[in-house]
Order: structure tokens, then C-alpha cells, then sequence
């Protein structure tokens, strides 16, 4: 639907016994303290894995107009589940959060820092757009194709690293997710270029091992680009407007043989990504 993690998640804290601060209610009076692997941009405990050691500013009522907003028509029992004045969440200032306590242990921001060092040592000068990036994948794929063009004025070589979570509003009937859809929209973007993707080396996956998928083993974590992407691409007659037209990232990497598959790697901290603009 393009519904962001912080919409998910406030519908979600509304129909689950452990969300919305409820496992810390089960847990009071005892101390309770939770470490956090953030996969939330912004790093907001009362939305990463929905909250269940933190109070919850969100209510049935906003539960709800997202539902609306997006045009979603849920089952009976949401409805009714969301309509029942019993299941608002606990407020941040609710008793039962005196003895919680709460500590964010890892998140994308400390994944690009340790990347950084890395590239650095490799000769290329690291521009970190940071760990907050948001929005439809297939515009941040286009304005960071514009940073690549950018970039490649200058004479060292640039990695340009970022994280964050994007969202894809899926109007076609294809496969992948949004760091494949991200991909797939960097590489039509470039392939407009005279520079094509020339010395251009990228990632785009997501780090719990799985981009969109099903929930299987055998799910992409994302997809890879390299100079010969559009080549390869234009042997095998593959369009990257009409996969995108299609939400088809997925197949068309596939295609290619270059989708990424880590199988789950059992942590999430959101999208990882570089495009390296190589000078070689």
C-alpha cells in the first residue's frame, strides 16, 4: 500500500497482546529491561518491533484513519477488534513503565559507520547520506542517480553509503521489494546518463535477509548493479522502464543473476547500501 514501518506498526500495537507497552504490563511490577536492534528510522522504541516495553502515543482512532488513508478494507475482526475501546494502547506516563528500562544496543547508523572505515581504506573518499532515509524507493534510486552524476566530477573515487527503510506502493503485478525496486530505479535513472553505469559498483539490500519476499529461505536480500548491468540487460532485451512499470525488480535481477540471497541473517537494521563511482 506505501504504508511507512510507523503506520504499520500503529495499527499492529492495537491487536496484539504484547505491543503497545502491554508485555512490560505483563511483566510489572518486576524491573524489566530491553535491549533494542533498532530497524525503525529514527530509532523510536515505541515503534521498533511495535513497542512492547514502551508506552504508546498512538490510539484506536489513528489505528483506524490509516486504514483509511491507504484504502485498505481489513477483515471483520479487525474492524471490531479496532472499534473495541479495550484494546487502546498504554500511555507513555502509565505506572507500569516506573521499572522499564530501555537501551538501543545496534542500528543502520552503526552499520554505515563500521562500513566507512572499510571504503575509506580502499581509496574512496565515503559520503554517509545517513540512516533516516525514507520514501518510495524508485524516487530515492532516481535522486541518488543524481548524486551519482554528482559525484563523478570529482577525481577521487566516491562511495556513497545510506540506510534508512523505503517503501514501495505496488501498482504492477511483479516481484521484489523496495531494495531491488531501489536498484532497478538507480540503474534506469543512469542508463539516461552518456556515462551509463561506467565504474559504477552497488548494493541495495535489506539486512534481515529478505527484501519483500514471502518469508522463505530462498528470498532475496536484495540486488547488486556493475558496469555491465545495462549491457547484459539490453542483450537479454530487458527494459528497466517496463520492470519498473511492473514492480518487477525482482525479475529482472533475477534474470541477470544478480539478485542477493543471504538467507535470513536473523537481525534487522532496515537498508544497507553504497554505489561505488569508480575512477579506474
Amino acid at each position: 500500500s506505501g504504508a511507512d514501518i510507523v503506520e504499520i506498526n500503529s495499527v499492529r500495537k492495537h491487536l496484539s497482546r504484547i505491543k503497545g507497552g502491554r508485555l512490560a504490563a505483563k511483566a510489572a511490577p518486576a524491573t524489566m529491561v530491553t535491549l533494542v536492534i533498532s530497524d525503525v528510522v529514527g530509532d523510536d522504541p515505541s515503534f521498533i518491533a511495535s513497542g512492547p516495553g514502551v508506552g504508546d502515543q498512538t490510539t484506536l482512532h489513528e489505528a483506524r484513519a490509516i486504514l483509511k488513508k491507504y484504502q485498505l478494507t481489513p477483515p471483520q475482526s479487525i474492524e471490531e477488534a479496532l472499534a473495541d475501546p479495550q484494546n487502546e494502547t498504554l500511555a507513555p506516563d502509565d505506572p507500569v513503565f516506573k521499572k522499564v528500562r530501555t537501551r538501543i544496543i545496534a542500528n543502520g547508523a552503526l552499520v554505515l559507520a563500521t562500513a566507512a572505515p572499510l571504503l575509506e581504506a580502499g581509496g574512496f573518499q565515503v559520503i554517509n547520506l545517513g540512516d533516516v532515509l525514507a520514501g518510495e524507493a524508485r524516487d530515492v534510486g532516481a535522486e541518488h542517480a543524481q548524486l551519482v552524476h554528482k559525484y563523478r566530477q570529482q577525481k577521487q573515487p566516491v562511495a556513497l553509503l545510506s540506510g534508512g527503510e523505503l517503501t514501495v506502493t505496488v501498482r504492477g503485478d511483479g516481484a521484489g521489494g523496495p531494495s531491488q525496486e531501489y536498484a532497478l530505479a538507480l540503474v534506469d535513472a543512469l542508463a539516461k546518463t552518456d556515462e551509463g553505469l561506467e565504474g559504477i559498483f552497488a548494493i541495495s539490500a535489506d539486512t534481515d535477509g529478505c527484501d519483500g519476499g514471502e518469508g522463505l529461505i530462498s528470498d532475496p536480500a536484495g540486488a547488486l548493479i556493475s558496469p555491465s548491468t545495462l549491457s547484459r540487460a539490453s542483450a537479454l532485451k530487458l527494459n528497466t522502464a517496463t520492470f519498473l512499470e511492473h514492480n518487477d525488480s525482482g525479475r529482472f535481477f533475477e534474470t541477470l543473476g544478480d539478485l542477493v540471497k543471504t538467507g535470513p541473517t536473523h537481525t534487522n537494521v532496515n537498508d544497507f547500501r553504497f554505489i561505488l563511482i569508480n575512477k579506474n
